[in-house]
């Protein structure tokens, strides 16, 4: 298990028995916080078929910057042939990809049991 931080976010990085590798989230996902994120999550998606959870129940803010990091990991995924799922139990968020016209783009599940089990039923965005 690996703890890192940054000004703006820390981040914790699990892997389970199945294989999938969990990232939870703390803090501000911005400005400050994706360049050090940027260089964990393209580290963590660059083998074949990553399946890679993002937990961001934690994370109280997210800017423009922090959407684009989670675009270009879930572009990495798909383009090794791998999953990504979100996992936020926050309306708000889910209301932010769909007026950012993301809200089709990623799984984002209500929390990690739910991303865990596997299941391809995302919740609905509002």
């Amino acid at each position: 298990m690996a703890d890192n931080h940054t000004r703006s976010a820390t981040y914790r990085t699990t892997r389970t028995d199945e294989g999938t590798t969990v990232v939870t989230l703390h803090g501000d996902l911005d400005l400050l916080a994706v360049p050090v994120l940027s260089v964990a999550l393209d580290d963590l998606t660059s083998g074949a078929e990553p399946d890679l959870v993002l937990d961001l129940g934690p994370v109280s803010f997210v800017d423009c910057s922090g959407l684009g990091l989670l675009c270009r990991a879930r572009n990495r995924v798909r383009h090794r042939a791998g999953r990504l799922r979100l996992v936020t139990p926050d309306d708000e968020f889910r209301r932010l990809l769909a007026r950012t016209g993301l809200g089709d783009v990623f799984e984002v599940y209500p929390g990690l049991p739910e991303a865990l089990a596997g299941g391809d039923a995302s919740v609905p965005v509002p």
